[in-house]
């Protein structure tokens, strides 16, 4: 598995040598940090559809959560970041930590809670939230066994709690 890894590490990571690549993949990077972009879009859902409110923050919420698991785990783990021969990162980390990828685990979280929200989420939220996943191969920051982890912790994260808060509000009525 490690060979696997660190192979389609090195071929993801290769296509950052395109300067368009890279600095999408920047650009998705920076605005992952700490769940910031799902939170946001979550946060704004709220404000602008007052209807549902309170799912958009109760996604919302649930998009945290998953992050923090991630942050969990990773203090458990303690997976040192990928290094690749002859291929610097693309962007810095403030953590040492890599399994499981935090950005992944966010981006998962808010397409299964975000994407459940309308034709928005459903079809601006998966695609985007793969867009960020695959960015943190490019960037180099990541293996592939990283991100799927990140991915699954936070769809299942977000598929639990919004069972959970469905049960929930059903019981209200």
């Amino acid at each position: 598995m490690r060979e696997v890894d660190h192979r389609l590490l090195s071929a993801m990571r290769d296509c950052g040598t395109d300067p368009r690549v890279a600095a999408t993949a920047r650009a998705l990077s920076f605005s992952g940090e700490h769940g910031a972009l799902w939170l946001a879009a979550g946060l704004v859902g709220a404000a602008v559809d007052r209807d549902r409110r309170g799912a958009w923050l109760r996604g919302t919420a649930l998009i945290g959560a998953a992050h923090l698991a991630s942050m969990g785990v990773k203090r458990v783990v303690r997976r040192p970041r990928p290094q690749l021969p002859d291929r610097q990162p693309l962007v810095k980390t403030r953590g040492r930590h890599s399994f499981p990828s935090s950005h992944a685990t966010s981006a998962a979280a808010a397409a299964v809670a975000l994407g459940a929200l309308g034709p928005f989420g459903k079809q601006v939220v998966p695609p985007l939230a793969a867009a960020m996943c695959v960015s943190r191969l490019v960037v180099g920051v990541h293996y592939p066994s990283d991100v799927a982890a990140g991915a699954a912790l936070g769809g299942i994260t977000a598929g639990i709690g919004a069972k959970w808060l469905k049960t929930r509000e059903a019981s209200r009525v």
